[in-house]
């Protein structure tokens, strides 16, 4: 079974819900894998380029960087989160029947495809990480509800819910769910009942939505 790829948005960092979130996903019994937002670490990069004035490559690089802090608080929230770097450590941690938390500059910095600009962030990375493990399905978690099963990629992209690059690097193969705070208080209870939390949403204006 291919594990599901969850992003914990970085916008949950100092939010009462990061601690359920934190607890559903430690508890959950179903192969997974998370992806850190970039968070305040993230804020840091953008107020640093503003005030020094270096390259979105470099701020790119830098935000990949900022993801792997995030990363390191998960990771010391609870025992069961263990470091992965490459497929490899993927494996071997869910057979261990822990659950990686990806930290990502040794995968994502060295891919050509990805475009290095803050059209990309933590989103449309776990959207190729989701390709990129065969993934059928990729929940981001946000720190808002403002988004309904009437939504698509592309109107979340235009309202700056997701970023700009998601609608082209999630495959069409991959149900997309959207998560936040109202989401949060059930989610132990959803994973424990073997499903993920939030809404399913469209890929496109009019395509066809999963049933995952």
């Amino acid at each position: 079974m291919k594990p599901a790829v969850v992003k914990l948005g970085g916008s949950t960092a100092g939010a009462a819900e990061l601690d359920l979130w934190i607890a559903a996903l430690a508890g959950n019994a179903m192969p997974l894998v998370i992806v850190p937002g970039g968070g305040p670490f993230a804020d840091t990069v953008r107020k640093a380029q503003r005030e020094m004035g270096f390259s979105d490559t470099a701020a790119h690089r830098m935000a990949i960087l900022a993801m792997e802090q995030f990363g390191q608080v998960i990771l010391d929230r609870h025992p069961r989160f263990l470091a992965a770097r490459c497929e490899r450590d993927f494996d071997e941690t869910l057979a261990a029947g822990r659950i990686p938390v990806w930290l990502p500059s040794e995968l994502a910095l060295s891919v050509p495809e990805i475009p290095q600009s803050w059209d990309v962030t933590s989103d449309s990375l776990a959207a190729w990480l989701a390709s990129r493990l065969g993934a059928e399905t990729l929940l981001l978690i946000k720190q808002t509800d403002d988004f309904s099963d009437s939504d698509n990629v592309a109107s979340l992209s235009a309202r700056d819910m997701v970023d700009a690059a998601i609608p082209s690097m999630l495959p069409q193969n991959v149900a997309l769910r959207l998560a936040g705070p109202r989401d949060a208080t059930t989610a132990a209870a959803d994973f424990g009942s073997g499903k993920l939390p939030g809404t399913l949403v469209a890929l496109a204006s009019g395509a066809l939505r999963r049933t995952a």
